[in-house]
């Protein structure tokens, strides 16, 4: 009973120290260690044959995020920056503000990050790159930016990641536990990604239209990359790059897995690089400012990792897990409460699927769900509570990448990547059991 007091108490501290703008290398220490007390966990090892300590298993999932996502992480914020350096990014925004309007300037960053996300271009990396666009469009419709990450998070982490065909890693896991395809429960999961962006577009425009009817608007920043004067490549030029990355992933992500991403993003910089080497301006110190927002991002996602690595040796934790299926409902409502939780304590989607699937899965199975309702299901609500304001990508998005406060931009965001997928969790859950 203390050890589920403490993962919750100390859930609810990170929670609150990140609101409070902590450093979330900070706040998820000072909640593992709270875990570790609660739990009776040894706080450092003394010798080889000890259990699990706090510190080895903090570093072992910190240290094991960081080695396998630095290099991805380094290379998609080096591709944004060279985009939004030789003004391929201005040329862009440029293009879609012009077909779209002005007053469609959220529409436009939304399904930007959506057509890229779908494609399997981690939404890290469509943080970084869509950020440049989105700040040039919501200057040019001079709306507030507190709201670009509630665009870039609802574009991103929610009606395309966890749909049918997407080929998101938080699309896929299922399949290795239930025997499944990336297409399972695809005709539910087409009503329920449009419920997704139909309720989220038309809540965020509210937002939106509401700050803008209170006096908010754009406002400039020092370090703001700026439109110049000089001749922007043409809009096909400088969607190329991006288009290459989109393929690329799409149609190796199976042969080469997660190399694929890397690969893609490499191929992304060298196109953008030889398709407007001439204009660019100062392309080594864009490079250096991708390389060092990437360090700072890889490091508060790895702190939520290394936290949930240590949540997950307390007991409380086990117990939590293996009292799912006990909960009334029917199977599908149980196991989208489970996985849910445990991607809200371990603030990853990947996290709630990775660690309740394989023991999850073969409970319900045995219980008679149906394989490809669970798939569909277990994906949508991975993709919920995840969203809470320690969350990785949350928190990139928010401090690193937008330069924003959870205080100002935390609101919108939550709405549409937190309340929208518990929504249409619910909505699955129902058109399943019809």
């Amino acid at each position: 009973m203390i050890s589920i007091l403490g993962l919750i108490g100390a859930l609810a501290l990170l929670i609150f120290l990140t609101i409070r703008g902590v450093n979330l290398l900070i706040g998820a220490l000072i909640a593992a260690v709270i875990v570790a007390m609660t739990a009776s966990i040894p706080l450092i090892s003394i010798s080889d044959g000890e259990r699990s300590s706090l510190t080895s298993a903090y570093m072992e999932g910190f240290s094991g995020f960081f080695s396998a996502w630095f290099i991805t992480f380094m290379m998609g914020s080096i591709f944004g920056k060279l985009m939004e350096n030789c003004g391929a990014a201005d040329s862009i925004s440029m293009w879609i503000g012009e077909k779209l309007g002005v007053r469609n300037a959220m529409l436009g960053v939304v399904a930007a990050c959506a057509v890229l996300t779908y494609g399997g271009v981690s939404v890290f990396i469509v943080a970084f790159s869509i950020y440049p666009i989105a700040v040039t469009l919501f200057k040019r419709a001079n709306l507030p930016r507190r709201f670009i990450p509630a665009c870039i998070g609802f574009g991103g982490i929610t009606f395309t990641m966890t749909s049918a065909g997407s080929v998101e890693v938080q699309n896929w896991i299922p399949t290795e536990h239930l025997g499944t395809t990336p297409y399972a429960g695809w005709e539910v999961s087409i009503a329920v990604a449009l419920f997704m962006a139909i309720s989220g577009y038309f809540w965020l425009q509210y937002m939106i239209d509401k700050a803008v009817a209170k006096g908010e608007g754009f406002v400039q920043r020092d370090d703001d990359h700026r439109l110049t004067d000089k001749l922007l490549p043409n809009p096909l030029v400088a969607t190329l790059p991006l288009i290459c990355v989109l393929l690329f992933t799409f149609f190796y992500h199976q042969e080469l897995k997660t190399a694929a991403l890397l690969v893609s993003l490499m191929v992304g910089c060298v196109v953008t690089w030889l398709f407007n080497i001439r204009r660019f301006n100062n392309p080594g110190a864009a490079m250096s400012a991708g390389a060092m927002g990437a360090l700072i991002a890889t490091a508060n996602t790895a702190a939520v990792v290394g936290f949930g690595s240590v949540a997950k040796l307390s007991p409380g934790f086990d117990l939590l897990v293996n009292a799912l299926p006990l909960i009334p409902g029917g199977g599908l409502l149980s196991a989208a409460i489970g996985v849910t939780a445990v991607a809200a304590v371990t603030g990853s989607a990947t996290g709630g699927q990775a660690i309740s699937l394989p023991v999850l899965g073969p409970k319900y199975l045995d219980m008679g769900v149906d394989p490809e309702a669970l798939h569909r299901v277990v994906s949508i609500s991975s993709g919920a509570l995840d969203s809470l304001p320690h969350n990785g990508f949350v928190v990139t998005t928010i401090r690193v990448v937008c330069g924003e406060t959870h205080q100002q931009a935390y609101g919108a965001m939550a709405a549409v990547t937190l309340v929208v997928p518990i929504l249409g969790t619910l909505l699955a859950i129902l058109l399943f059991s019809l």
